[in-house]
């Protein structure tokens, strides 16, 4: 194990010159076609925030190759009883295996971090910034690789090499990279298959129609097969950022403050059915019904499209009432 993860390589290392020269390419396209894509604010708060992910991410990487290779290890002998062999191995079909493999599982954990408030806690990071641009990407939740190995459990149980398990990880996490610009158009045929800027602004958008869409990785089939995809409407204005976004910009609010507003609502109720809902319910969640969940708010929105002129009138004048 240690001589593996010893000799395992660290793609990021090269890809870090290149990310930085298609920041400042991007950032140099804003300022001149006036485009507004980067505000010094902003980019400090995605640059401290992305520090802080990467040197925790690099802590805990032997975490995340200790318990894949716990599993690994632990399961060899019923491998070899009920399916024949010790593991995968290192042939290409594996490593094609494993990439879709590794999607897959970034897809459902993606997905679980929109609904369940615990897990939009450590992902809301990532959406907090009002601005689009390669910069977001850097946004990464301090305290989502704590759990985000479980979802990669099976694979180790499996017989993929853990080493291949982390180095598929961290290819998915520089394709995602390039996804965070507005100034990629529509790719048609690519964009059928595989997840493209045009549909992670989607993703990223705070426009009721456009919320908790478009989960994928690498690959946006997934979204397609489990009624999550979106196109991106050309007509309509996206708007980025969270529907309540933080007072504060420190890295350590952006980080911390929705898990701290959780702990206040636990505390307010009485019922451990609403603490439970609080904790592991879906976001905008509340026992009152003060708040509304993003269904609730698409539910309305769809109910609005559907009127008549006369009742938007009047849904106009109960709202200012």
């Amino acid at each position: 194990m240690e001589i593996l993860f010893d000799q395992m390589p660290n793609p990021f290392t090269y890809f870090v010159p290149l990310f930085f020269l298609l920041i400042v390419a991007e950032a140099y396209i804003s300022y001149r076609e006036d485009k507004e894509l980067y505000s010094l604010k902003d980019s400090l708060a995605s640059t401290w925030v992305g520090l802080g992910a990467a040197a925790l991410n690099t802590l805990t990487k032997a975490y995340q190759i200790g318990l894949f290779f716990l599993f690994y290890q632990l399961f060899e002998p019923m491998r070899v009883e009920f399916l024949g062999y010790e593991n995968l191995g290192w042939a290409w079909w594996v490593w094609v295996l494993c990439l879709i493999g590794d999607d897959f599982n970034f897809y459902w954990h993606h997905r679980f971090c929109h609904t369940i408030r615990i897990f939009w806690a450590a992902h809301l990071v990532h959406h907090s910034s009002e601005k689009f641009n390669l910069g977001t990407a850097f946004r990464n939740g301090w305290t989502i690789f704590l759990y985000k190995p479980i979802y990669w459990i099976w694979m180790p149980i499996l017989g993929f090499n853990p080493v291949m398990i982390a180095l598929c990880m961290s290819f998915n996490s520089i394709y995602q990279f390039f996804l965070h610009s507005t100034l990629v158009p529509r790719i048609p045929v690519f964009g059928q298959i595989f997840n493209t800027p045009w549909v992670h602004q989607v993703h990223h958008a705070r426009n009721i129609e456009y919320l908790d869409r478009n989960h994928g990785g690498i690959l946006i089939i997934w979204d397609r097969l489990f009624g999550t995809y979106m196109d991106k409407d050309k007509h309509l204005k996206t708007e980025f950022g969270v529907l309540h976004p933080p007072t504060k910009h420190d890295p350590l609010t952006l980080n911390f403050h929705e898990f701290n507003d959780i702990w206040k609502d636990v505390r307010s109720v009485k019922s451990w059915k609403a603490k439970f809902m609080y904790v592991f319910g879906p976001p905008g969640w509340s026992h009152d019904g003060s708040r509304k969940t993003s269904k609730m708010l698409q539910q309305e929105w769809l109910q609005q499209q559907k009127a008549t002129p006369t009742q938007k009138e009047e849904q106009a004048e109960l709202v200012a009432q």
